[in-house]
C-alpha cells in the first residue's frame, strides 16, 4: 500500500494525540492543525488523501472550510466530525459533498473504518471480488461443461455476465482476461449445442424448445393485452444482456421488473431476419410465403425492414382483431422528441411499439470510426458509452412518461453482438451478402469445421434466392473474410462488434417485463 497522508483539523487537536498515534501505528501519515484557515493553506500547499474535519471550530467553521477545500480539490474526500446531531447540519454537510459523517466522541476504530471505507474501498472490493471469482472459477468451468439444455445455457450466460460486470468494476487484476477465456470456452460449447439442436427446434412437432423470436408477442405481449392492459413494447436494436444490466439501475427509478427473462434469437441473428420474424410472428420463410410482397431479399438494394408496422398488423389480425396499436421507429433524438410531443395520442392505442436503433448505430459507428473505437475499446467501455447515451436520451424521457401514465412495459431486442477476433476464410460469388458473421449464397466455399452450415435453408425456415443457395454461420469470436486482401480486412474488423452468427452474446437476449413503480 502506498503512503496515505491524512490531515486532521480540530480546535482540540492536542486531545486527539492518542488517536493520531493509533493511526500512525497502522501506517498512515497524519498531519494536523487546530483551525480552518491553516487547513485551507495546507491543502493549497500539500497533497492529502483524506481530511478529518471538525464541524464546530471558533472563527471559520468546518462547514465554511469545506466549501473552500472543495474549491481547491473537488475530489478530496472529507470526513466531517461533529458534536451536533441536528438534521439540517447533516443535510448541509452532505449537500457540500462530504464523504462521511461521524458524531463525537469518536473512537480510533471508528476513524479507521471511515478511512478504509473512503480510501481502501476500491482495493478491498477488488481483492474480495478477485478472491470470490477465483474460488468460483473451477466450479464455473464444470458447470459450463455440464450445460445440457437451453435452460442450462441461459442460467450459465447470466452467471458469466454477472462476473463480467463484477470484474469490470475493480482494479486491473488479470481476472477479466481469465474470464474472457472462460467465455470463449462457453461459446465454443454453446455453438456445438446450437448446431446439434437448432434445426430440431424448428420442426412442427418439437415440444422441448426455448422461446424463439416468432413467439415473443404470443408469450409476453398477448397475456398483458388479454387483461385489458395498455402495453408499451420497446425494442432497442442490438442490445446485449450485459448492456441491459447496465441500463436497469436507471430504469429501476421508474419501473420494477416483473419478469427478467431471455429468449433465443433465430439465425441469422441479424435485424432483417430476427426483427421481421418477431413483428410478423413467423419464421422468415413463412413471411415470404404468406406475405410475398413484403419480404425483401438480401440482394435487393433497399432497406430490409421497411414493413415492420405492417408485420405487426398482420400478426395482431391473426390473433386479436380488435387491438389498436401504434408503431414508431426512432433513429435520432429529433425523431425521439417528435414522439414525445405526440405521446398522448400514441398512448391512446392499447399497444404501442417503439424501435430504437441507437445501440446498433453505435456498433456500426465503432467499426467505421477510429474515434468511436478508441472511446469503446472493449465491452466495459461499450457498456459505459451505451449508458451515457441512455441517461441523456429521449428514450429515458419516454420511459418516465410511460411510468407516469401507468403503462406496462416490455423491453427487448432482436439480437445481440460479439466482439470478433479470429478471421476465417470463405469464398463466395458477387451475390453473396456482406455480413461478417453469416453468409448466404449459391457458391460458398469454406471449411465446414469452422461454421454451422445449412445447405437446405428450408430446414432452417429461411428464404432462398436461388435453388442452390445455402447459409453458413460463424461461431465464437470468428468472422468471415474473403481471401482477397485477407490480412487487411482481418486487421480492420478484428475487435469490432458484429452480429449474425452464433454466440451467447448474439443469441441469448433480454426480454424484460416491467411494471410502473
Amino acid at each position: 500500500m502506498k503512503d496515505i497522508t491524512i490531515l486532521w483539523v480540530d480546535d482540540e487537536i492536542e486531545l486527539l494525540k492518542p488517536h493520531i498515534i493509533f493511526l500512525e501505528g497502522k501506517g498512515y501519515i497524519v498531519k494536523s492543525c487546530n483551525n480552518a484557515h491553516d487547513a485551507i493553506d495546507m491543502v493549497r500547499e500539500d497533497h492529502f488523501d483524506l481530511i478529518l474535519l471538525d464541524e464546530n471550530m471558533p472563527g471559520m467553521s468546518g462547514l465554511e472550510a469545506l466549501g473552500e477545500i472543495k474549491s481547491i480539490d473537488s475530489a478530496l474526500p472529507v470526513v466531517m466530525i461533529t458534536k451536533n446531531e441536528e438534521e439540517d447540519i447533516m443535510d448541509d454537510a452532505i449537500g457540500k459533498q462530504i464523504s462521511d459523517y461521524l458524531i463525537k466522541p469518536v473512537n480510533p476504530k471508528q476513524i479507521l473504518l471511515a478511512i478504509k471505507k473512503n480510501l481502501d474501498k476500491k482495493r478491498l472490493v477488488s481483492e474480495k471480488t478477485t478472491t470470490a471469482y477465483q474460488s468460483r472459477f473451477g466450479q464455473l468451468g464444470m458447470e459450463i461443461n455440464d450445460c445440457r439444455n437451453f435452460t442450462d445455457w441461459m442460467k450459465m450466460y447470466r452467471k458469466l455476465v454477472f462476473w463480467e460486470l463484477e470484474l469490470s468494476n475493480i482494479e486491473e487484476t488479470g481476472m477479466d482476461e481469465i474470464l474472457r477465456m472462460q467465455k470463449n470456452e462457453a461459446n465454443n460449447l454453446f455453438s456445438r449445442f446450437i448446431k446439434k439442436n437448432y434445426l430440431t427446434w424448428l420442426e412442427p412437432d418439437c415440444k422441448e424448445k426455448p422461446l424463439l423470436t416468432p413467439s415473443v408477442f404470443k408469450e409476453k405481449v398477448y397475456p398483458l393485452l388479454e387483461k385489458g392492459q395498455k402495453v408499451a413494447f420497446i425494442l432497442i436494436d442490438n442490445l446485449r444482456y450485459d448492456q441491459w444490466q447496465t441500463l436497469y439501475p436507471v430504469i429501476n427509478n421508474y419501473y420494477s421488473v416483473v419478469d427478467d427473462d431471455m429468449y433465443y434469437s433465430i439465425l441469422p441473428t441479424a435485424t432483417q431476419y430476427a426483427r421481421n420474424s418477431m413483428f410478423a410472428g413467423l419464421m422468415p420463410l413463412d413471411i415470404q410465403k404468406k406475405h410475398p410482397g413484403y419480404w425483401i431479399h438480401e440482394d435487393e438494394d433497399t432497406s430490409k425492414n421497411l414493413h415492420e408496422e405492417e408485420f405487426i398488423g398482420f400478426q395482431l389480425k391473426r390473433d386479436y382483431k380488435d387491438v389498436s396499436y401504434n408503431y414508431e421507429k426512432i433513429n435520432n433524438e429529433k425523431m425521439g422528441a417528435k414522439v414525445m410531443e405526440n405521446i398522448s395520442a400514441i398512448l391512446e392505442s392499447q399497444l404501442s411499439v417503439f424501435v430504437y436503433n441507437f445501440v446498433d448505430m453505435l456498433s456500426h459507428a465503432r467499426t467505421e470510426s477510429d474515434m468511436i473505437r478508441d472511446l469503446a475499446p472493449d465491452e466495459a467501455a461499450y457498456r459505459s458509452l451505451t449508458l451515457s447515451w441512455f441517461e441523456h436520451s429521449m428514450l429515458l424521457e419516454l420511459i418516465k412518461k410511460l411510468a407516469e401514465k401507468n403503462v406496462k412495459l416490455i423491453i427487448t431486442t432482436d439480437h445481440g453482438s460479439i466482439r470478433v477476433q479470429n478471421a476465417v476464410k470463405v469464398i463466395g460469388d458477387r451475390q453473396t451478402n456482406a455480413n461478417l458473421r453469416y453468409k448466404m449464397g449459391k457458391n460458398l466455399n469454406y471449411n465446414p469445421k469452422h461454421v454451422f452450415e445449412v445447405t437446405d435453408p428450408r430446414k432452417a425456415l429461411l428464404p432462398q434466392v436461388n435453388v442452390s443457395s445455402s447459409y453458413i454461420f460463424a461461431h465464437g469470436e470468428d468472422f468471415l473474410v474473403y481471401p482477397n486482401n485477407f490480412n487487411h480486412y482481418s486487421s480492420y474488423y478484428r475487435n469490432t462488434f458484429q452480429h449474425g452468427g452464433i454466440s451467447l452474446e448474439e443469441v441469448l437476449v433480454p426480454l424484460i417485463t416491467l411494471t410502473p413503480r
